[in-house]
């Protein structure tokens, strides 16, 4: 489970998210919200039968931009490290 920001928008797309990577063995940090801008760390997981099913960060960034997209909009800078 990701920790709670103070916004329940971001919150519900990061548990998602959290959901997709944890399926994989990855994990999201500690997220930070601050204003517009969304920090959080990810540490991808470990498939050794099927290591391109792991998400990349890349693809953790383009999920979380989509998704912060349609349910936080006012969140508009995203760093995923």
């Amino acid at each position: 489970m990701v920790q709670s920001t103070s916004d329940t928008s971001v919150d519900f797309v990061l548990e998602q998210i959290q959901t997709m990577v944890a399926s994989e063995g990855g994990t999201l940090g500690v997220p930070s919200l601050d204003g517009d801008t969304l920090k959080v760390e990810y540490t991808p997981g470990i498939n050794e039968e099927c290591p391109e099913c792991v998400p990349t960060l890349e693809m953790v960034t383009q999920f979380l931009t989509a998704s912060l997209g349609i349910h936080a909009p006012h969140v508009t800078n995203i760093e995923v490290s």
